[in-house]
């Protein structure tokens, strides 16, 4: 009984975040496969809809867009793979925040979130965030979780590292092929 209290205000203090901020919020949360999406508007109106607000053509950007971005120093840049995948390799100007850990990281207040990914934590109202993995799986996912915390700006890059690296020509050509 407790437990489904604690949650029930922890869902109920989300909702009132978003009816003052406006933004999309799952009851679920999308690691639990979430169902039912609310989208709140600042003006105090709500939706709700079957599809995640993650889903839209308008929340993925391009190899094109990503690198205006970057060139402009217009982008708060966020690579969602484990440790290991960012040494291999990296998108220069990311910052590795594992998926795993992601949620936790989006919840921390901006100093410890400093001191732990040497990075200003973004605004839930900044444009500028975008995710990117190796191929867009856990990107989406992890925009899936930005959204249901209140980032509803957030986007994700959909190619990933792997289109990265070949549009920068980062990978040798494959001679078996």
């Amino acid at each position: 009984m407790l437990i489904r209290w604690v949650l029930y205000i922890s869902e109920m203090l989300v909702l009132r975040k978003l009816l003052v901020l406006g933004g999309d919020v799952c009851t679920r949360g999308p690691s639990l496969g979430c169902r039912t999406w609310y989208t709140f508007s600042q003006a105090g109106y709500c939706s709700k809809s079957e599809q995640s607000p993650a889903a839209g053509s308008d929340k993925v950007v391009s190899y094109e867009q990503l690198k205006r971005m970057l060139a402009s120093h217009n982008v708060q840049l966020f690579d969602v793979r484990n440790p290991e995948e960012f040494q291999a390799g990296r998108i220069p100007g990311s910052t590795n925040i594992p998926l795993d850990i992601l949620e936790e990281a989006l919840k921390l207040e901006n100093v410890m979130f400093k001191k732990s990914f040497n990075v200003e934590k973004p605004a839930v109202s900044d444009d500028n965030i975008v995710f990117h993995c190796r191929s867009g799986k856990r990107s989406f996912t992890a925009l899936e979780t930005a959204i249901t915390l209140g980032y509803s700006r957030a986007r994700h890059y959909g190619g990933g590292y792997l289109e990265w690296e070949e549009k920068e020509g980062l990978t040798s050509p494959n001679p078996q092929s």
